[in-house]
């Protein structure tokens, strides 16, 4: 579905059934017990996660799209704002079986309504199935947030069905730290997208950037290591005041590292590997990717400088949707869709490779970037205030380009993450700039 395409209700109900049974897939070898439980207070049980993807089904293509449009998430036990995840593992959580069972019983009402809806009606909720990708979004999105969950889970790790190997040929070799140049200029930010895009990507908008340099890679496993090698975590001068005073829990490498037999190894679910490897760091917060960049004489690339490397062509004057082209995502461009179930090695995938040269600026990891979260020249909140507004402002910062745990659906070059600048256990990594 394209800015002005729409969707056949078939094809939407195709659509919800493959996300639904990507969702199951992921909880079908986890007891109910672990699903219940709050592994860390960082995340919510999972069964949480369950009860919340049904309910904003009801909410929006149930309740909203027959009636007056509610601006807030629904009521009661699965409210995110009532019910922070750190309490959720006190809530009084429905069965295992009860929550599969409600989960199915909205999913056939939202089916039999869909087969009476009016997908061209005049009002912007319904046109074109806006609303109807939003919610696909929505439980895309918490499929992320499960296996950060997952991640995390306490007893013996997560074994995850692995169904989609990583690529092995035709890998692209990247020189460490090499950077490509962005000449500036007028460019266009954001999309006027309807159809998918949420309301802070819009409105589509130009600015004027510097010339800059940018990495052509994120920074490797290998790359971070050096920075470690070489005292990083106990250098006060690479640390801003905050990252420094949250160095104080006694954080020496990214999370999930750790050592064994004198060399550092991270854990990705229940599979371990050498830290010192060319796939891109993981699980790391914005304070270390800032302490790295300053290490390595850069720093983190704005939020418009991002978007610029990943989707505009100077040559051309023109804006893609994605690094490679408008072609939407598949098995051979980039490391998404979480199958895989961990990073790859920088190169492997040689057709996610932007304009102006910078790989893998899609899948992976997360890109930290050095902006704070807040709406775009004109944004308007829609459908919702909660989706957005109420997170604007200088205590997030926004990450970009998805990881391999991101659907392939809910994610394009002018898609934003935010989170707080501490959060190590989303699948976050970073690339960097710096001015030229």
């Amino acid at each position: 579905m394209s800015e002005t395409g729409s969707a056949a209700p078939s094809e939407i109900a195709k659509l919800m059934a493959e996300a639904r049974a990507r969702t199951l897939l992921l909880v079908a070898g986890v007891t109910e017990e672990d699903l219940c439980r709050q592994h860390d207070p960082l995340m919510g049980p999972i069964l949480w996660d369950l009860g919340h993807i049904a309910h904003f089904e009801e909410l929006w293509l149930i309740d909203n799209t027959r009636g007056p449009i509610e601006f807030v998430e629904m009521p009661g036990l699965f409210n995110p704002f009532e019910h922070p995840r750190a309490v959720r593992g006190r809530l009084a959580l429905p069965t295992l079986r009860s929550t599969l069972e409600s989960m199915g019983s909205i999913r056939e009402r939202v089916l039999r309504q869909l087969e009476t809806v009016d997908l061209e009606a005049s009002g912007p909720l319904l046109q074109a199935g806006f609303v109807y990708n939003m919610v696909l979004q929505h439980e895309y999105q918490h499929n992320e947030t499960m296996l950060q969950t997952l991640q995390l889970k306490q007893g013996s790790p997560w074994s995850p069905p692995r169904a989609s190997p990583l690529p092995t040929a035709a890998r692209i070799e990247i020189e460490p730290d090499s950077m490509v140049r962005f000449p500036g200029g007028r460019v266009d930010i954001g999309t006027h997208d309807r159809v998918e895009a949420y309301d802070n990507e819009r409105p589509r908008h130009a600015v004027d950037l510097a010339p800059f340099w940018i990495d052509r890679a994120p920074v490797t496993n290998a790359g971070f290591l050096r920075f470690m090698e070489d005292g990083g975590y106990k250098r006060r001068e690479l640390w801003s005041d905050e990252g420094w005073l949250w160095l104080r829990a006694g954080v020496e490498a990214p999370r999930y590292w750790f050592r064994e037999g004198g060399e550092w190894r991270y854990r990705t679910m229940d599979r371990v590997s050498r830290a010192a490897g060319d796939s891109p760091v993981c699980h790391v917060c914005w304070h270390e990717a800032q302490a790295w960049a300053r290490w390595a004489g850069k720093r983190l690339p704005t939020e418009p400088e991002w978007e610029a490397a990943a989707s505009w062509d100077p040559e051309t004057g023109t804006k893609r949707k994605y690094p490679w082209g408008d072609e939407e995502p598949g098995p051979l461009t980039a490391n998404i869709d979480q199958l895989a179930f961990g990073t790859a090695p920088v190169g492997s995938f040689p057709r996610n490779v932007s304009p102006i040269g910078c790989y893998g600026m899609i899948g992976d990891v997360w890109e930290w970037t050095s902006s704070a979260f807040t709406g775009w020249p004109g944004f308007e909140a829609f459908p919702y205030r909660e989706y957005s507004v109420v997170f604007f402002g200088d205590e997030y910062r926004v990450l970009r380009g998805g990881s391999w745990a991101t659907r392939p659906r809910a994610i394009r070059n002018t898609f934003r993450n935010w989170d707080y600048p501490i959060r190590r256990q989303i699948f976050s990594g970073f690339r960097c700039a710096r001015d030229a």
